[in-house]
């Protein structure tokens, strides 16, 4: 439920200021010269009904591409055939760009393809569309255009196929996922009973998908405040070991989710599918390929991965050493990560004090091997081994010791090892 009557949705649509910017007027202004309808499509109209912030625009329109390349640039504004075949071109003013697509019917699906055919029927383009929240239009002036309902399912916080879900998913098997990502970002309490039963009948679909696209929806899916409630469902319904090759801990999810509103955290998706998915350490490596990870994403598995050292909860000495240890980003994701696991409220205070105690900085050892090097120790392996001891006598001292005190401890240990040769 949006907790926002359906006036109040249309009166955030009429005030939207995206549809006010400059370079949406020109483009409005511009191919509605030649007599056409453009309106704005999807997720930038959802999103301005749903209160969110608006990011990118796409555009329909009933003029055909050559139509829009044509009167755009008799405008002055740059046009490019992105994706002519489909009926896309992207429109540029004053450097933002604007996807324009024209009205279209699907004549045959292929997956996630599709051919296609020019339409100046709007309820036509309308049907095509996967579900009832994203055929949701908008007129330059901020009229809704909405033909088939789904103002009042985003009153109702409700996710439906437009027309039978079972062919909308063949169509393009990512739309299990999108519908239950939807859900999530809506907080829908309710799953829609048809689109479920087809999401469950149709779901060896997804071992089709390429990995990457799996990955991308699965994080929109993970940072939507709704996600838990989602996950669930998909796991009653038999969907989400499949996706994750793994049994879910969604108790430990929910867990984090809860402390990352209360460190002031933004939902994070790669902490959050730590928590949902790493069982062993090893996980992180296998969940970085299963998903296509980037190396930052990959970096965050790994880190929260290493939550065990902080089990049982250190006391503040050992925690320092961590913090030296796994820096201040990797500190964080494993202690949040242990905290989530160990799930004991009662010691919040205590693990909010070592969560803060990344902010005091990582200390700094304060030799380098140069200075090894100037009290007479020859370069090569020797100048480690002198280091990494006379680190351990720092560390242990609570990182306390000055760099006068650690210079006399490392001649001391340089000469040791000399004797011991």
């Amino acid at each position: 439920m949006t907790g926002v009557s359906e006036t109040g949705m249309l009166e955030r649509l009429r005030r939207a200021d995206w549809l006010k910017q400059d370079e949406m007027r020109a483009v409005f202004e511009a191919l509605g010269a030649g007599g056409h309808v453009v309106r704005a499509v999807g997720g930038a109209v959802r999103d301005t009904l749903l209160g969110r912030r608006v990011s990118d625009v796409d555009l329909a329109s009933d003029a055909t591409p050559q139509e829009v390349m044509k009167l755009a640039q008799k405008a002055g504004l740059k046009a490019v055939a992105t994706g002519i075949d489909h009926g896309t071109v992207t429109v540029i003013a004053n450097g933002k760009p604007f996807e324009v697509t024209t009205l279209r019917c699907d004549v045959e699906t292929y997956g996630r393809r599709a051919r296609v055919t020019f339409t100046r029927d709007w309820e036509a383009d309308a049907r095509r569309r996967d579900f009832t929240i994203n055929a949701l239009y908008a007129d330059p002036d901020g009229t809704l255009y909405d033909p088939v309902g789904g103002l009042k399912d985003i009153e109702a916080g409700r996710v439906r196929f437009i027309g039978d879900a079972r062919t909308r998913i063949r169509e393009d098997y990512l739309r299990i996922l999108r519908f239950f990502r939807f859900c999530a970002e809506l907080e829908a309490t309710q799953l829609d009973a048809e689109a479920l039963r087809a999401c469950v009948s149709e779901r060896k679909g997804l071992e089709r998908l390429a990995r990457e696209r799996v990955h991308s929806e699965l994080c929109r899916l993970l940072r939507a405040p709704g996600a838990v409630r989602v996950l669930q469902a998909m796991f009653d319904h038999g969907l989400l070991v499949g996706i994750l090759a793994s049994v879910p801990l969604l108790a430990r999810l929910e867990r984090l989710c809860a402390l990352e509103v209360g460190y002031g955290r933004q939902p994070d998706a790669m902490l959050r599918l730590a928590a949902l998915a790493l069982h062993v350490e090893e996980d992180a490596a296998r969940l970085a390929e299963r998903f296509r990870l980037s190396k930052a994403e990959a970096e965050i598995l790994v880190a929260a991965s290493r939550y065990r050292l902080f089990l049982p909860r250190p006391d503040a000495q050992r925690a320092r050493v961590l913090l030296y240890r796994l820096g201040e980003a990797c500190y964080r994701h494993a202690l949040i990560m242990a905290q989530a696991a160990e799930g004991r409220d009662a010691e919040a205070a205590v693990w909010r004090k070592l969560y803060d105690m990344a902010a005091e900085g990582v200390p700094a050892f304060p030799l380098k091997g140069a200075d090894i090097i100037a009290l007479g120790v020859p370069r090569g392996p020797r100048v480690g081994e002198v280091m990494r001891q006379v680190e351990k006598v720092w560390i242990e001292s609570g990182f306390s010791s000055g760099r006068a005190a650690l210079l006399r401890e490392a001649r001391a240990i340089a000469e040791r090892l000399k004797k011991e040769e």
